[in-house]
């Protein structure tokens, strides 16, 4: 009988300890952004943990999965737990999301919404038309992507003929929020006069628009989608056919400093370099300025410094989970990815190899430390899960 019961008793063990590692191993379900999707998942040096998925799906329907909690957009069930977006969370989408899920008389609180900067990018502007290095100035760039420059042989100096053919991104981007956003602060309106932008003030103008083709009245008939959703796809369909132009992250791009494939702009390639001279104007908040997940990612129209056309691709979790393992798991990511380490005598992030493998740019130490202390540290009012401000509320189980 002895041995019967030693023999339940070691069975009960492992069960205890198959569940704990279950317990350990929840899953912890995002998804949004292609343009860092192959640094988040999938590749040998991705930086999310294994438990994390992240579903390919564009910025625009990331935000919603995660706004809305419906994992039906990233093709799953349960709780959507964090988004990848390049796209910054609208001033509408804000309150929203704070009159719905985190007001102090509901009984279904979610808690806070924190949007931080995950790794800084440039928007590179691949092109497929053979000859000497290309410069682009900003009246030229202005001009492809309104549609008023169609033929190769209108960008003075450049010494190539034929049709212009722009590939866009047909889903709702933060690559495409990236590029307008540049547009829209670089562009006069000289540059862009006679094309089918939408109005503003009564001439054509850009906007700040995730969806490309929303800029338009009607999509210049020298325009053409991606045929696929992410950055890869629109790639592809540029050196597809000669005489096309696009926009892409820098993770596709074998080398930013080609200049006989991937355009300068006002004299800079999109390397870590020269972006870096433009990110490095902007400090995290502190003080009241904290608390707003606006304040969080700051944005770039066209700065003076460096290669103009960059920002920050980011991450938008809960502050709260009532699954308390999920809430363990997103806080010791965040505590690696914003965390410091020693190489070579030099402090980096944990993850600034992989990043720039990748050929995105780590953030600053400045940056690394701000997140790091008020997001991932337990005993911060407003890091994530902090068994005080979260007591009883967060994002569902």
């Amino acid at each position: 009988m002895t041995k019967y019961k030693t023999l339940a008793a070691l069975v009960a063990t492992a069960l205890l300890a198959t569940a704990g590692a279950a317990s350990a191993q929840t899953a912890v379900t995002g998804g949004g952004a292609s343009l860092p999707a192959d640094l988040y998942k999938g590749q040998a040096d991705s930086i999310l943990p294994a438990n994390f998925s992240y579903a390919v799906t564009g910025s625009g329907t990331g935000k919603k999965a995660f706004l809305e909690n419906n994992s039906a957009l990233f093709s799953t069930t349960g709780t959507v737990h964090f988004a990848g977006s390049d796209s910054v969370l609208s001033g509408t989408e804000l309150s929203t999301y704070n009159s719905t899920y985190n007001v102090s008389t509901d009984a279904n609180r979610y808690g806070a919404l924190v949007q931080i900067p995950s790794v800084a990018t440039s928007v590179t502007i691949p092109f497929n038309k053979a000859g000497s290095a290309v410069d682009l100035s900003v009246a030229q760039i202005c001009g492809i992507f309104s549609g008023k420059v169609t033929n190769w042989n209108q960008l003075a100096g450049l010494g190539r003929t034929g049709a212009i053919q722009v590939v866009y991104r047909g889903e709702s981007s933060g690559t495409s929020e990236l590029l307008t956003r540049f547009l829209t602060t670089a562009c006069q309106p000289a540059d862009v006069s006679g094309t089918n932008l939408k109005l503003t003030g009564g001439v054509p103008a850009f906007s700040v628009q995730s969806t490309f083709a929303n800029l338009f009245t009607s999509v210049p008939s020298n325009f053409i989608a991606a045929p696929a959703t992410g950055g890869t796809s629109l790639y592809n369909a540029v050196y597809a056919v000669d005489g096309r132009v696009g926009y892409v992250g820098p993770d596709v791009i074998p080398s930013l400093v080609d200049a006989t494939k991937v355009a300068k702009v006002k004299g800079f390639s999109p390397d870590e370099v020269s972006v870096q001279a433009t990110l490095e104007t902007a400090a995290p908040p502190t003080g009241a300025a904290a608390e707003n997940p606006a304040n969080w990612v700051p944005v770039f129209g066209n700065p003076s410094a460096g290669y103009p056309i960059a920002g920050y691709t980011n991450f938008v979790f809960g502050q709260c989970y009532k699954n308390a393992t999920v809430g363990a798991n997103v806080r010791g990511f965040l505590t690696r990815h914003y965390g410091s380490v020693v190489v070579a005598g030099v402090e980096q992030g944990p993850n600034d190899a992989a990043i720039r493998a990748h050929k995105f740019i780590p953030l600053t130490k400045a940056w690394r430390d701000a997140v790091r202390a008020r997001f991932a540290t337990a005993s911060n009012a407003g890091a994530v899960n902090n068994p005080s401000t979260c007591a009883s509320i967060g994002r569902p189980l």
